[in-house]
């Protein structure tokens, strides 16, 4: 039995009549004056479940219902280290939660950021999903593949356009779940450090959803570590494919690369209204959600992605790659003031 209030699915207290539980729900229903903004879901052996037990496929159910069909459905995908089987690990605390309980620099509330949980009336839903992204790199690569399938099965269970933000191997679960859905299911895919392959961005681009869907690459040069490693330790799809970190150059009308530390991209950004931070550090994989003002283009890209039209942010963007390695060993800016420089005087 769901219960609105607590957004979990409930048994009936031992001794308390059936009829009398069941009213209290309707009375809570009657009272909610607008559906929840998050919903947090975890895949468990293959398929997804409430956090804290119930049935997924339920919820969505009742949530959907007093969605309006203007609001936007936004799956979060959290990635690699997180586990919602471990307390300690979970997303639910971090990230992906509305106000996050764990104490660390990079754990801000996604949901919070993209508009959610302001009590509004068309603030659509937040499935905040957890997957098991832990154990080797190897592990985890193998199961953003399986999670994908699954999220394609949720997002077929939706039947609504949905959009989704995924960091690191959950960009890649949102590859592999838009590979395998059917058109116009994806409205928009945000890939923010996508820890995956170009291979698999073309596989997903030339599926139905990839087809008639938007996807934003979010890269940065402070990931380029990162990238190099998984191309080092992870067997590509294909031979020569590099990370996505490099972007696909323009091969494809439905994807922009938007690298966040290229000094053109973020004055460009700023003409259109958003001022995302300069980069602080060489090396970061979590640049890509930490940054000032990165969000606030995110939630703009699902919440009025009429005033954001793909055509002019291929436009707006440009759509070349700094080599990789050249922030990590950019050479410092220096400005020496030299005495023989200027002219004497007696």
């Amino acid at each position: 039995m769901f219960n609105p209030i607590s957004n979990q699915y409930m048994t009936r207290p031992a001794g308390l009549p059936l009829d009398i539980c069941s009213k209290a729900i309707v009375l809570a229903r009657h009272s909610r004056i607008a559906p929840m903004p998050l919903l947090s879901l975890n895949l468990v052996d293959g398929h997804p479940e409430l956090e804290g037990g119930g049935c997924a496929y339920q919820a969505l159910t009742d949530q959907l219902k007093s969605l309006p069909k203007d609001a936007p459905v936004v799956i979060c995908i959290h990635g690699y280290k997180f586990s919602p089987q471990h307390k300690s690990f979970s997303p639910h605390r971090h990230i992906l939660a509305l106000d996050p309980t764990k104490s660390c620099w990079k754990a801000m509330s996604w949901p919070r950021h993209l508009g959610f949980g302001r009590g509004l009336h068309n603030e659509g839903l937040c499935i905040a999903l957890g997957w098991t992204a832990r154990g080797s790199i190897w592990q985890a690569f193998t199961a953003a593949r399986d999670a994908g399938d699954i999220v394609a099965k949720l997002i077929a269970f939706i039947d609504r356009p949905v959009h989704l933000v995924g960091h690191s191997l959950g960009a890649r679960v949102a590859l592999r779940a838009m590979a395998v859905s059917k058109e116009k299911s994806v409205r928009r895919a945000i890939l923010l450090a996508a820890a995956d392959f170009r291979s698999s961005a073309m596989q997903a681009l030339a599926s139905p959803a990839g087809q008639t869907a938007d996807v934003v690459n979010i890269t940065s040069r402070e990931n380029d570590l990162f990238d190099a490693l998984l191309e080092t330790l992870v067997r590509a799809p294909e031979k020569h494919d590099v990370a996505l970190g490099m972007g696909l150059n323009g091969a494809a009308h439905n994807w922009v690369d938007i690298q966040i530390d290229h000094d053109d991209c973020l004055n460009n950004l700023r003409h259109l209204g958003f001022r995302i931070a300069a980069p602080s550090r060489r090396i970061c994989h979590w640049s890509a959600y930490v940054r000032p003002g990165a969000f606030a283009f995110y939630t703009a890209l699902i919440r009025a992605p009429d005033s954001l039209p793909f055509e002019m942010l291929q436009t707006q963007i440009p759509q070349v790659s700094s080599p990789r390695w050249s922030r990590l060993f950019k050479w410092p800016e220096t400005h020496i003031s030299l005495p023989f420089a200027r002219k004497a005087t007696f």
